[in-house]
C-alpha cells in the first residue's frame, strides 16, 4: 500500500488506513464512516487511539510451550482471545480456520456461534511463547507461564495495552453473564391491573397511573437540566456482542483443543474391504441386543409417547372446562367464582401451571438443538423447575399435614366447634350485652342501645343454632380437607380461608349493618350542619351553595340534629366494635393468602442456585481495575507497553430482586388497607373491601403467561416432533455401524 502526502493525513489517518487495509487483506467487514445514515449508531472500535484492548480468559493453561493465540478480531486493536494453540504452526491454523478443520465434530452448526459473536470467522490473534518470531503488525506477542501471574503482551501498534481478564462461564453448567438481571417472573402481562370503575381498586389504579406520569414528566425535566450529556461510546455499543462472546468461548475452546491434532495433517486412507469385514463382524449377542432396542425404539415408544400425549390431552380439555366454569361471570362487571373463593383461585392455579408445563417442557428440549451457549432459554429453565419443586414440596407437605388431619379429625373438629362458639358467639354475646350498659363509663342512650343489642343477639342466637346443626357434619368436613391436603398444602389452607368467611359471615353482616347506619348518620348531621350555617350542598355543581330556610326549617332542623348528634356515641360504639372485628378477620385471611403466595411462588430453586452457583442467576456485571505497569521487559526481551489490568466479574442477582415480587404484594396490602383514603372510609362509615384478589394472586400468576395455550396448540406442540425412526442400516454396536457402507477418518 502506498501513501502519498497530503496536508490533511496525519500520523494517526495514516495508522487507520493501514489498520483498514489490513483487515480487508484478513477478510474483515470494514464500515465506511462516510456512508454511515444519520442516526444510526455503528459498534466501530476507534483505531487511532493506539489503545488495544485484549479479553484474556483466566483459564488458559500457563505453558511455557509456543503456541497461537485464536479469537475474535472485533476491531483493529480489539481483541477477543478463546483459546493458545500449542505446537502448531500459525499458517496452518489459520488455514485451518478458514477450511473448518478446526470445528469438525461440532454438535450444531458454527455459523449460529459466528451469528451470536457477531463476527463471520475466526483468527489467529498472535503467538504465545515465540519471541523470535515476526509476527504482523496487529498481531501480539505474548510471554505466559507458571511463573507470570498475569500475560505480559506487546504489540506494534499499541501504545498502551489494556488486559480485561474475566472468568469463562461455563455453558454445561448453565453459566453465563448477562448485562441485565435475569426475570424469574414472565414479562408479558401489564403491571397493573384492570377493575370495574367506581370501586377503591379502581381508584387506586388511577392514582397510581397518575403518579407515574408525574415522576416520568419529572424525570424529562431533570433530563434537560443535566451538565453534559453523556453519548454512547462505540466500545459501550460493542458491549452487548462481547458478553456474547464471553458465553460463547468455552465451547468453542473445547471444540478446538478437541481438533487440534487435524491441524496440519492429511486424512488417512480409507478402509480395505477385508478391514471393513473384521470392523463390521460382531457377535450374536450384541446383534439380539440391538434388535430388541430397535423393537423398543420403533414400534414401542412411538405408541407410549403417543397414549401420553393423549392423556395430556384429555387432561387439557378438562382442565380448560373447569377452568371456564371458575371464570364465568354472570355480567362483566360480576365477580367469578374464583374472586370469591381463595379454593376455586388456587384451583386454577394449579390448573393453569398443568397446562403450562408440558409446553414449557417442549420448550426446553428444543434448546438441545441448539449450542449450549444460547441464554435464551435460561429463565424459562429456572422457572419450570422451580414450579416442579414447589409443586412437589407441596403435595410433600400436604400428605404430612393430610395424614395428620385425617387421624385427628374428630379432635380437630370438636376444637373448632368450641373455639368458634366461645370466640365467635359467647365472646361476642358478653361484649354486645357489655356495650348495652354503659361500656367504660361512656353513657350511651339506653332504648338505642337496648334496640341494636337485643337485634344483634337476636341474630347471634339463630346463628349458634345454625352451627349446632353443622356439629355433627364438621367431623366429616374435616376429613375432606384432610383429603385434599393430598393435593397440596395449599389446599387445605385455602378451605380453610373460605371456611372462615363462611364461618363468620354473622360479623360480617354486623359490620355491614353498623357501618350504613353510621354512615347515614353522620352523612345527615353534615347535612343539618349546613342548614346551620345558612348552607346546602348543590348536588350537580357538587359545591356548597347559600340558601336561605325559613324559621320551620331552622326548627325542625335543630330538633333532628340534637336528636342524632345525641344517638351518634351509642351508634359510634357498636359500629368500632364490629369494625375491629372485621379488620381482625381481614388480617387473618392476608395472612393465609400470603401463606398461599409463598407455597405457591416462593423462589425456592432460584434460591438454591444462588447459593450453589451464583453465576447461573446473573445480575449484571462490573469492572474492576486491578493494577497498572509502566515500561518493562519481559524475561524474553520484549518491550511491554504501559499496560492496565480490569477484571470483568458477573454480579450475581440480589436477594432483593429475587423477593421483588414479596415487597411488591407487602406494598399493594399496604397501600390498600393504610392509605388515607381507607383510613377515611373507616372514620366516616364507608365500606372497605378487602383487597381485589387479582392484586393479591398477582404474585402467584407472574411465572404463569398472561394467555394460556389453547388445546389445539398444546396438541400441535407436542405432536410437532416425531421420533425419527432407526433404519436398520443404522444400527451400531460398540460405535461402530453394522452395515458396509464405506467408513472416512478424518485424522
Amino acid at each position: 500500500m502506498i501513501l502519498r502526502y497530503s496536508p490533511g493525513i496525519t500520523e494517526s489517518s495514516i495508522q487507520e488506513l493501514e489498520v483498514q487495509e489490513y483487515l480487508r487483506g484478513n477478510n474483515f467487514d470494514v464500515e465506511d464512516p462516510s456512508k454511515e445514515t444519520y442516526g444510526e449508531k455503528k459498534a466501530v472500535m476507534p483505531e487511532h487511539d493506539g489503545l488495544m484492548r485484549i479479553f484474556w480468559p483466566l483459564d488458559i493453561p500457563k505453558s511455557d510451550s509456543p503456541g497461537v493465540i485464536v479469537g475474535w478480531r472485533n476491531s483493529g486493536l480489539d481483541v477477543f482471545v478463546v483459546a493458545i494453540l500449542e505446537d502448531v504452526d500459525a499458517r496452518s491454523v489459520e488455514n485451518a480456520l478458514k477450511v473448518g478443520t478446526l470445528f469438525r465434530n461440532a454438535t450444531h452448526p458454527i455459523a449460529r456461534i459466528h451469528e451470536l459473536c457477531g463476527q463471520s470467522s475466526m483468527h489467529v490473534l498472535g503467538l504465545a511463547n515465540t519471541p523470535g518470531v515476526e509476527v504482523e503488525n496487529l498481531q501480539m506477542h505474548a510471554t505466559i507461564g507458571s511463573s507470570l501471574k498475569v500475560p505480559q503482551i506487546s504489540c506494534a501498534r499499541a501504545s498502551t495495552i489494556q488486559i480485561i481478564v474475566f472468568d469463562r462461564p461455563l455453558p454445561h453448567r448453565m453459566q453465563y453473564i448477562s448485562l441485565n438481571p435475569i426475570s424469574l417472573a414472565l414479562g408479558d402481562k401489564s403491571e397493573i391491573a384492570t377493575h370495574a370503575p367506581g370501586t377503591v381498586d379502581a381508584e387506586e389504579e388511577r392514582e397510581e397511573l397518575k403518579n407515574r406520569k408525574r415522576v416520568k414528566a419529572l424525570v424529562e425535566k431533570l433530563k434537560l437540566h443535566t451538565v453534559s450529556k453523556h453519548a454512547t461510546s462505540p466500545k459501550e455499543l460493542a458491549l452487548p456482542r462481547i458478553v456474547n462472546q464471553i458465553n460463547c468461548s468455552s465451547e468453542l475452546h473445547t471444540l478446538l483443543q478437541r481438533n487440534i491434532s487435524l491441524v496440519g495433517r492429511r486424512s488417512r486412507r480409507s478402509l480395505s474391504v477385508s478391514e471393513r469385514v473384521v470392523e463390521s463382524a460382531t457377535t450374536m449377542k450384541d446383534f439380539v441386543v440391538m434388535a430388541i432396542w430397535q423393537i423398543v425404539t420403533v414400534y414401542l415408544y412411538p405408541i407410549l409417547r403417543r397414549a401420553f400425549v393423549l392423556g395430556l390431552l384429555c387432561h387439557r380439555i378438562a382442565a380448560e372446562t373447569l377452568l371456564l366454569v371458575l371464570e364465568w361471570r354472570a355480567k362483566p362487571d360480576y365477580a367469578a367464582l374464583k374472586d370469591v373463593s381463595a379454593t376455586a383461585q388456587q384451583v386454577e392455579i394449579r390448573l393453569l401451571q398443568f397446562c403450562y408445563l408440558p409446553l414449557q417442557y417442549v420448550r426446553l428440549r428444543e434448546r438441545k438443538k441448539d449450542w449450549e451457549s444460547v441464554t435464551d432459554s435460561h429463565p424459562d429453565y429456572i422457572r419450570f423447575y422451580n414450579s416442579i419443586w414447589l409443586v412437589c414440596n407441596d403435595v410433600i407437605i400436604g400428605i404430612a399435614l393430610g395424614s395428620f388431619i385425617i387421624d385427628n379429625a374428630t379432635w380437630l373438629a370438636e376444637s373448632i366447634y368450641e373455639f368458634l362458639r366461645l370466640y365467635s358467639v359467647e365472646a361476642l354475646q358478653r361484649t354486645i350485652d357489655w356495650l348495652m350498659y354503659w361500656p367504660g363509663g361512656l353513657k350511651l342512650n339506653n332504648e338505642l342501645a337496648a334496640f341494636l343489642g337485643d337485634l344483634f343477639l337476636w341474630v347471634i342466637d339463630h346463628w349458634l343454632a345454625c352451627i349446632e346443626l353443622l356439629r355433627p357434619v364438621l367431623p366429616h368436613i374435616i376429613w375432606f380437607i384432610g383429603f385434599s391436603s393430598f393435593a397440596g398444602a395449599s389446599m387445605p389452607i385455602a378451605l380453610f380461608s373460605d371456611l372462615l368467611s363462611i364461618l363468620t359471615l354473622h360479623i360480617y353482616s354486623f359490620y355491614l349493618a353498623s357501618a350504613r347506619i353510621f354512615n347515614w348518620q353522620y352523612t345527615i348531621l353534615l347535612s343539618l350542619f349546613q342548614l346551620f350555617r345558612g348552607k346546602k350542598h348543590n348536588v350537580l355543581r357538587k359545591r356548597i351553595d347559600s340558601c336561605d330556610y325559613d324559621l320551620d326549617q331552622l326548627l325542625l332542623g335543630t330538633i333532628l340534629f340534637t336528636l342524632l348528634f345525641f344517638l351518634l356515641p351509642t351508634v359510634i360504639v357498636f359500629y368500632l366494635t364490629f369494625a375491629c372485628a372485621r379488620m381482625a378477620i381481614i388480617s387473618l385471611k392476608a395472612a393465609l393468602d400470603t401463606l398461599l403466595a409463598c407455597l405457591n411462588h416462593f423462589p425456592l430453586f432460584a434460591l438454591m442456585l444462588r447459593i450453589k452457583d451464583s453465576q447461573r442467576l446473573p445480575g449484571g456485571i462490573r469492572f474492576e481495575l486491578r493494577d497498572a505497569q509502566l515500561i518493562t521487559s519481559s524475561p524474553n526481551g520484549l518491550t511491554v507497553p504501559p499496560t492496565s489490568h480490569i477484571y470483568l466479574k458477573s454480579v450475581p442477582l440480589t436477594f432483593r430482586a429475587m423477593f421483588h415480587q414479596y415487597f411488591q404484594l407487602g406494598h399493594r396490602i399496604r397501600k390498600h388497607y393504610m392509605s388515607p383514603r381507607v383510613l377515611l372510609g373507616l372514620a366516616t362509615g364507608k365500606f372497605v373491601p378487602p383487597i381485589h384478589r387479582k392484586n393479591l394472586y398477582s404474585l402467584q400468576y407472574s411465572m404463569l403467561p398472561a394467555r394460556r395455550a389453547g388445546v389445539m396448540e398444546m396438541w400441535h406442540a407436542l405432536t410437532a416432533e416425531v421420533p425419527k425412526k432407526m433404519s436398520t442400516f443404522d444400527l451400531k454396536v460398540n460405535g461402530k455401524r453394522l452395515n458396509g457402507t464405506r467408513r472416512q477418518y478424518g485424522h
